[in-house]
């Protein structure tokens, strides 16, 4: 079957499955999964998703969830949209509608839990940054793999006509980085996206240089990322200010100029000098903690960085990275928290050993291991150890090991990072970067891979089963234990509602 028709294929399945395309509100993909915004959750058929060839699994969070892998999810979200317009132009037959005492009934718990668990101010705050950050992944991974390409190059000697076009590739997008931050931000945050950009590319502007602020010299760039989001909420508010009180007859004219004035000199004489302490102070808090801390903080990284996940603060975390790779290049932490996916694998091939008859869980683990070590650790969790309890908790302390491996080797001087966030596992390795050579980098990645998998292993195969799990899942009647949709945020955010866990 042709990769189009594949993905067609798989769209139409899942379609029907989500309450079709009248129940379809909204529709968005990140690198793994594509997101639904649904009218009424109650028609969608969770097992039957989870039994379509290409699916990995389901996540419910504050848009429905369905996790296809790095790559596809993308070719089956435009399958998809088509479909869903097809769908809303052949009929026009509403979205199903229930009772109110029905819709009730269904609905009254997810929605508590959701509304307890994922919508505080908190969480929903962290959402809206990483909806700014997330889009900028594909060209962070691209200019990533492209600069790494460079690099070696340049230190071998090769095509060194080439290799200034290369840098320039590479190097183009984060030079102007800023630019989009803004414009995702006015764009998430209800303002005009274009005012947003408008504003955030004051702080790339060379000119800027011959501007004074708090008795310095401003640097084109001074702020990044960070200055350019505040500035971007800066001309939202402000923004919004003039569309309440400006007259309409000059609404056009009046509003676009006083919201990049007022918020540009703002910027100028504020938000670039004191985001841009900011930014510095977390490069030389992130290069303090690893080089004091080393090993003990990667074994804290490592080890937590799943449960982190699991309450969704580890959204926090993207405008860091990104910070640390525009004043660094790469970011540290990455390859440490990448450890985490290494303990799931070595746990998960521990429950393939530990189970010899549940042949329902072995098949799942045989499905989602190429996955689990390209670093898409949802099927592994979700489908594996997660529901059993025990196995997630020994999975964890494995990506603590090897999150402690690469942070020792921070402390004595050989940094670790990468150039783009997004992948983990052995898809990393392309954009790996560090002080003391490519081969090194790579080679204390690769240790730290192969600390997690043999930890994880070892902690889930002599820890990870008490007599009673072994005696429940052990047996060929045993069906794999199931994942419950989520009702909150799972891999990529918030708290599983898997099954409960057993035997912890």
């Amino acid at each position: 079957m042709a990769t189009e028709d594949k993905n067609r294929a798989t769209a139409a399945a899942i379609l029907p499955l989500v309450g079709g395309a009248a129940n379809v509100e909204s529709i968005a993909h990140c690198m793994t999964r594509l997101r639904l915004g649904l009218h009424d959750r109650s028609l969608v058929d969770d097992e039957a998703l989870k039994a379509v060839p290409a699916v990995m699994g389901v996540v419910e969070d504050d848009t429905y969830q369905i996790v296809l892998g790095p790559g596809t999810v993308a070719r089956v979200t435009q399958e998809f949209e088509q479909l869903v317009e097809e769908g809303r132009a052949s009929s026009e037959t509403p979205a199903p509608v229930h009772t109110a005492e029905e819709l009730a009934d269904k609905g009254a718990a997810l929605k508590a839990r959701q509304k307890a668990k994922n919508s505080t101010p908190f969480k929903l705050f962290l959402r809206r940054i990483a909806n700014i950050f997330v889009p900028l992944i594909p060209a962070l991974i691209g200019c990533g793999i492209i600069a790494g390409l460079n690099g070696l190059l340049v230190n071998l000697g090769w095509l060194t006509s080439v290799t200034p076009a290369l840098a320039a590739m590479a190097s183009g997008f984060m030079a102007l980085i800023a630019v989009f931050v803004g414009y995702n931000t006015a764009k998430e945050f209800g303002g005009t996206p274009i005012l947003g950009g408008a504003v955030a590319a004051i702080i790339v502007f060379p000119g800027v240089a011959n501007i004074d602020a708090f008795g310095q010299t401003l640097a084109p760039g001074q702020g990044g990322v960070l200055g350019a989001l505040g500035a971007a909420v800066l001309a939202v508010y402000v923004e919004k200010w003039c569309r309440r009180w400006v007259p309409e007859a000059l609404d056009v004219l009046v509003t676009p100029t006083l919201t990049v004035l007022i918020s540009g000199l703002v910027t100028i004489f504020g938000l670039m000098y004191v985001a841009g302490e900011v930014s510095s102070a977390i490069g030389t808090f992130a290069d303090w903690l690893l080089s004091t801390g080393g090993a003990g903080a990667g074994f804290l990284l490592g080890g937590f960085f799943l449960p982190l996940v699991m309450l969704g603060l580890h959204q926090a975390l993207i405008p860091i990275h990104t910070t640390l790779i525009e004043q660094q290049g790469f970011t540290v932490l990455l390859p440490i928290l990448a450890m985490a996916g290494a303990g799931q694998v070595g746990a998960a091939a521990a429950v393939y050993l530990r189970l010899p008859r549940n042949e329902s869980i072995r098949r799942t683990i045989r499905s989602a291991m190429p996955a689990g070590l390209l670093g898409v650790g949802e099927p592994l969790i979700y489908g594996v150890s997660l529901p059993l309890g025990r196995p997630f908790i020994t999975a964890c302390v494995g990506g603590a090991f090897g999150g402690g491996f690469v942070g020792l080797f921070n402390q004595l001087g050989d940094s670790v990072g990468s150039t783009a966030i997004g992948p983990s596992g052995w898809a990393l390795f392309p954009l790996l970067d560090g002080n003391h050579g490519l081969g090194s980098t790579i080679a204390i990645y690769a240790g730290g891979l192969l600390v997690g998998y043999v930890a994880g292993f070892v902690a889930t195969y002599f820890f990870g089963f008490s007599k009673s799990l072994l005696a429940e899942f052990n047996v060929s009647q045993e069906p794999a234990p199931s994942t419950v949709a989520a009702t909150g945020p799972a891999a990529a955010s918030g708290d599983s509602q898997a099954k409960e866990p057993a035997g912890v």
